[in-house]
């Protein structure tokens, strides 16, 4: 057998001389090897060229071939290595070389190893890729995998534009005014951009940015959060609605919060995987419409053949052709009217009419609701009036339209307008209410090249400030469960859920990260969920007292040692969950700001923590019980009533301005006042003695 494929190989002109079984160092790598050998021998007996690429050499992973863990690690290097760099600069293709990921892992003479792995369908799986394109001899160093990353390959699939996506859900907690909700903007932008600009300006610039684009939301938590508010619930409707067209009360399901926010993020991902147009459009001075397509419900193909024909329909105005030029003037249109429509027609046949015909012009952009409250698409008029009759009588106006963005479901309108629509058919939108940040994202801003491979989808971020403070298993409902990260849309184990109001089918979307922020000073902390801890990453942000060396330089006050001493003392007599924040001081300017903060803020909060009890709160603040005029403090006798028998008690106040030595005494570095009488003296040097 050995010296039939050797004669073979020998009469190839110019071949050079070729080991039929190379060595490898270990037995598991010869025993690769040899299989190879003999599946080449197998197909030079059938009559074929074994140096020919045989795919279904590359699906077989027997035994032998999986032997040991360098299938896995070849397949491993090549989606770090390769498939994920390429697919990140949005590349169109990739192309391996056998013998350049081979040295890159070090193998020994394991060539026909790396082919079998690039080439099978596990790789495919893994990779989301499909059959490669192979150049060279069979299962050599010098073989060339080709995987194409276009679009319409298996790269456009959900699980592909997810590929790379990890989704976050994070909580930083921590005592209060530690910087938990100023940290959220960092960390919301580093996971939109993956970068964070160097200066503050500029990163609550860009924070400004992506959240008028709708990919950051924030909402704060509070005890009357609910699931309703959170996820979805039903909402009383009063007026008429283009769903039923007539008037009167009914409850509809309305998205939350979060829902609203998923919503984005799913169409994103969605889109992620589809081409783009190229370079965009400028939305610059262009003039803005809502336009109804058709009552919901019950003219949904309105809808349908207009998306399908390229154009948007008005069933107001009859069955009179308006494109004679004489009809520009709203006046002849009225005049027209009253001569051939019916007695008791509405004035919308003639004021929506005429802006249809004559006001509307090429290059508006026109947006479609679903309902007063969602989009399902937007379109940029590219026509004129035309008169189209229709068999019904209905529907005959016409303007051809490019559909920029056509929606499988709605998206929530105020993620591109401010406030809801009317109920109006036809009218123009302010250009102050439209989102021109969101509109660019969804239709492709000026600039934008044509996508030739589907891009990570981009990360939607959605901040919720005091997590903890509402009840969270009920707020959350079954997110509990939709948040985990294999559980979310296109992952592994992908799971979706019945919404109990709405009824339709929902799951979390991938591109969709949470970061909460929790105050471990708030009691309402035993409210959080077992199940949620083990579903989010916890973040501690305790104080960081070198934060204030500026605002110590300029307020003349020793802020860092101040705040070190405060939360030692609260550490000592309470816990370290309950200590001071550095955010309190950090805007201070001057000592008036310093004393501010300590009377308005700081000894609140000290209150609160040890419950009124003012002797363990003039402890921290360094001062003594029997001291009159204290730093910060004055300190009363208040004797017993007439006629009871008890022990004097002291009378706890803040004064009405702090000493001029006040920081410096806390610190211990001044005197303290002398007690207000001798037996208060005895008292303190007794103490002191102890």
């Amino acid at each position: 057998m050995l010296a039939k494929l050797s004669s073979y190989i020998g009469s190839r002109e110019g071949a050079p001389p070729v080991s039929l079984v190379p060595q490898a160092e270990n037995p598991d790598g010869q025993l690769r090897n040899l299989v190879a050998v003999t599946r080449l021998y197998g197909r030079f007996a059938n009559g074929e060229d074994p140096n020919a690429h045989d795919p279904e050499a590359d699906d077989v992973e027997d035994d032998a071939a999986e032997v040991g863990s360098d299938a896995d690690d070849i397949r491993a290097a090549a989606l770090k290595l390769y498939i994920d760099p390429a697919r990140l600069k949005g590349e169109a293709e990739v192309s391996i070389r056998a013998g350049d990921l081979h040295n890159a892992l070090g193998l020994d003479q394991a060539h026909a190893n790396v082919c079998q792995a690039l080439g099978g369908a596990k790789f495919q799986q893994l990779a989301n890729v499909q059959p490669p394109r192979v150049e060279g001899p069979g299962q050599s160093s010098t073989t060339t995998y080709h995987f194409s990353l276009r679009a319409g390959s298996s790269l456009t699939t959900e699980s592909a534009a997810l590929a790379v996506t990890k989704p976050t859900n994070l909580i930083f907690y921590g005592p209060p005014g530690t910087g938990k909700t100023y940290r959220t903007a960092l960390e919301a932008v580093r996971l939109c951009d993956g970068d964070t600009p160097d200066e503050r300006s500029d990163l609550v610039r860009r924070y400004g940015e992506l959240e008028r684009e709708g990919r950051i939301g924030f909402v704060t938590f509070h005890q009357s959060f609910s699931y309703e508010d959170f996820v979805e619930g039903l909402r009383p409707e009063t007026a008429a609605s283009d769903i039923s067209g007539s008037a009167g009360f009914r409850l509809e399901p309305r998205n939350g919060v979060f829902r609203e926010m998923a919503a984005l993020a799913d169409q994103a991902r969605l889109a992620a995987a589809a081409p783009r147009r190229a370079g965009g459009l400028d939305l610059s001075g262009r003039r803005f419409w809502k336009m109804g397509l058709g009552a919901i419900g019950t003219e949904d193909h309105i809808y349908d053949e207009a998306i399908a024909g390229d154009y948007v329909v008005l069933g107001w105005g009859g069955e009179v052709d308006w494109s004679d030029a004489a009809y520009e003037d709203i006046g002849a249109v009225r005049a027209k009217w009253a001569e051939v429509g019916p007695a008791d027609s509405k004035p919308s046949n003639v004021s929506q009419l005429h802006p249809f015909r004559s006001e509307m012009k090429k290059g508006d952009i026109i947006i479609v609701p679903y309902g007063n409250t969602a989009f399902r698409a937007i379109g940029e008029v590219t026509g004129d009036y035309t008169f189209v009759a229709n068999p019904d009588g209905e529907y005959n106006h016409r303007r051809e339209v490019n559909w920029l963005l056509k929606l499988e479901k709605p998206l929530p309108l105020d993620s591109i307008v401010e406030g809801a629509f009317t109920m109006r058919t036809l009218y123009p939108i302010n250009a102050s209410r439209i989102r021109m940040e969101a509109v660019s994202r969804l239709i492709g801003a000026p600039g934008d090249a044509e996508a030739t491979a589907p891009g990570v989808a981009p990360s939607f971020v959605l901040v919720i400030d005091e997590i903890n403070r509402a009840n969270i298993s009920k707020v959350f409902g079954e997110l509990i469960t939709l948040l985990e990260a294999d559980k979310r849309l296109g992952m592994e184990n992908e799971i979706r859920v019945k919404l109990p109001y709405s009824g339709e089918m929902f799951g979390v979307p991938a591109n969709l990260h949470l970061i909460g922020t929790m105050n471990t000073a708030d009691r309402s902390i035993a409210l959080l969920d077992t199940a949620l801890r083990r579903r989010f990453t916890f973040e501690e942000i305790m104080p960081d007292p070198d934060l204030l060396r500026a605002a110590a330089r300029r307020t003349g006050v020793d802020l860092v040692a101040v705040l070190k001493a405060v939360n030692e003392r609260i550490e000592y007599l309470f816990d370290r969950e309950h200590q001071v924040g550095h955010a309190f001081f950090m805007a201070c300017q001057d000592r008036h700001d310093v004393d501010a903060v300590m009377r308005d803020r700081v000894i609140p909060l000290l209150q609160e923590y040890f419950f009124e009890d003012w002797s363990r709160l003039a402890m921290v603040l360094g001062e003594r019980e029997g001291a009159k005029e204290g730093a910060f403090l004055n300190c009363d006798r208040i004797p017993p009533p007439p006629g009871f028998d008890g022990e004097d008690r002291w009378r706890w106040s803040v004064r009405p301005s702090f000493a001029p030595d006040a920081y410096q005494r806390l610190l211990g570095r001044a005197a303290v006042s002398a007690p207000a009488n001798e037996e208060a003296a005895g008292a303190a040097e007794a103490a002191a003695a102890e």
